[in-house]
């Protein structure tokens, strides 16, 4: 799906600098701390939080806890930043950054989860190492999650799903789950998601902890 690019997108970024973090690298290993949570809060990531639906509805139903977007897209982050200051969320911050560096952000074993809800398939062969359920992103992924910490991904591309299932599976515990997604009428949706579903898209999905 086509996004429009938005004219004011960097603006609203600098305006809004108390949600959107100009360096997370300055809080690495002290999220909870610097915005004011328990040590024992959950701390959520999202990679490729896009416009933010999923983000800001998870962290409005769970206030207790710390709640972090990667989006590497300033026309698509604006519109989450505007979200979250619209609703006055105060558990939700938003990095516009490439999760690439993921591992300059966050420290070993700090993050209780992470999701990855519909990346770009990446489709062809010679971009395999940039779709973000790759080995080298999968390793990343590990070293930031808490042991026990969870990953979930979600997509409707048939081909990323195998492709991930081939490469996550190994990796996990014996208790991880992956399929086709079953909805309950409280599942928390992406903006994406709700689109597919309502076209009647399958929607799949991988979760567990690395061994």
């Amino acid at each position: 799906m086509r996004l429009r690019h938005v004219k004011n997108a960097f603006e609203i970024i600098e305006n809004n600098r108390d949600i959107a973090i100009e360096n997370p690298e300055e809080y690495k290993g002290r999220w909870r701390e610097s915005f004011n949570k328990p040590q024992d809060s959950s701390l959520s990531v999202e990679v490729g939080c896009g416009k933010g639906k999923f983000l800001s509805t998870m962290s409005e139903e769970n206030k207790n806890d710390l709640f972090i977007g990667l989006e590497m897209m300033s026309s698509v982050i604006c519109r989450a930043i505007t979200k979250v200051k619209e609703k006055e969320i105060t558990n939700c911050l938003l990095l516009n950054k490439d999760c690439e560096h993921i591992l300059d952000y966050f420290k070993e074993g700090e993050v209780d989860r992470i999701y990855i809800n519909f990346p770009d398939p990446w489709p062809k062969l010679r971009h395999e190492k940039r779709r973000l359920t790759s080995p080298r992103f999968l390793e990343k992924y590990k070293t930031i999650l808490k042991e026990d910490g969870i990953l979930r991904f979600k997509t409707d591309n048939l081909d990323l799903y195998n492709y991930s299932l081939e490469i996550i599976l190994p990796l996990l515990k014996d208790d991880k789950r992956f399929g086709e997604v079953e909805y309950a009428s409280d599942t928390i949706m992406t903006e994406f998601e709700s689109k597919f579903k309502e076209m009647g898209n399958p929607i799949y999905f991988i979760e567990g902890s690395f061994k």
